[in-house]
């Protein structure tokens, strides 16, 4: 006799304040988890780049070589090498373990807003506010990039990679994806310009914000728009969304102090989080868990599903 399958549980949202880590770096201009979602980096308008442990809020590391803030991080997959942006107009590339600059990549004409590896780490790929996305060799030792994507007719706000494929937001209102396998270019028209852009999770589909406070999701092969998100406010500010872990929801942030959270496929409002009263700038959702870090002026924020045991909890258990 087969016994039934359990009822499948509805998706948990990260809705428990965990802790606040008080950055000390100016204002957080961005957060990421790293790529196991051990770690967390902020950027700050200090100039600097602090990695700190999640589960305990404590600071691990800072790296200090930026001339203006950072706006922008990411780690590679091994953990043992971080990529930043700055509007000093510089990408630089760290080894984690000893603080240091490894190399520091000029050739932007502007600002740098955002900065991603490729999956094996071999490749750094910037946007800047010059319009152009410069792809960087890690391990040669020239210093000129090996390709430049120029197609944007005004500040590239976002970059993403996921195997083959670059995503690209700009301020021109158009989301660009390119096949760098076939060297081809599929560009998708919004109006409105673009905050941020991410693939989901299984490959089918493009996220972007704009500042038509609209979140759209499109299918990746056709340009059809699947979603719209609609409710916060995001008029003047480049700002984060993103995809939980599973695809099931859609988050952004929002101006008016809270994180908007909908159902993916009903575009239905789930959760609205409230962060505080400020513009929440920048938000990061754990790679498997059910795990999101917002910032907020010169703090962190982390949020669980579940809230933390205590060890008061813990002993009287």
């Amino acid at each position: 006799m087969a016994f039934p399958l359990p009822r499948p549980q509805a998706p948990q949202l990260p809705q428990h304040l965990l802790r606040t880590i008080d950055c000390q770096q100016g204002a957080v201009r961005a957060v990421r988890f790293n790529a196991d979602g051990k770690y967390l980096l902020s950027c700050g308008s200090d100039k600097s780049l602090k990695l700190w442990s999640v589960s305990r809020g404590t600071l691990l590391k800072t790296y200090s070589g930026h001339g203006y803030e950072v706006l922008d991080v990411d780690s590679s997959y091994d953990n043992s090498q971080i990529c930043s942006c700055s509007s000093d107009k510089s990408v630089i590339l760290w080894d984690v373990a000893t603080g240091q600059v490894t190399r520091k990549l000029r050739g932007h004409a502007g600002k740098v807003n955002c900065v991603q590896f490729n999956e094996e780490a071999t490749v750094i790929l910037s946007g800047s506010i010059d319009g152009t996305v410069r792809c960087w060799d890690t391990r040669s030792r020239r210093f000129e990039p090996i390709q430049v994507l120029d197609e944007a007719r005004d500040s590239v706000s976002s970059v993403k990679v996921v195997q083959h494929e670059l995503l690209t937001g700009s301020v021109d209102g158009r989301v660009r994806r390119y096949d760098l396998r076939m060297g081809q270019l599929h560009v998708d028209f919004i109006s409105s310009p673009i905050t941020c852009v991410c693939f989901s999770q299984d490959g089918q589909c493009t996220l972007s914000s704009s500042l038509d406070s609209t979140v759209r999701l499109l299918d990746k092969s056709t340009g059809e728009m699947l979603g719209e998100y609609t409710g916060h406010k995001m008029k003047g500010y480049k700002l984060d969304c993103c995809l939980s872990s599973k695809d099931t929801h859609v988050l952004s942030c929002s101006e008016d102090g809270h994180v908007y959270c909908w159902d993916l496929v009903e575009g239905s409002l789930t959760l609205k989080l409230p962060v505080g009263k400020a513009v929440v700038q920048s938000l990061s959702f754990h790679p498997t868990e059910t795990c999101l870090l917002t910032a907020m002026e010169g703090g962190v924020q982390v949020w669980g599903a579940e809230p933390e045991e205590t060890e008061e909890d813990a002993t009287a258990t």
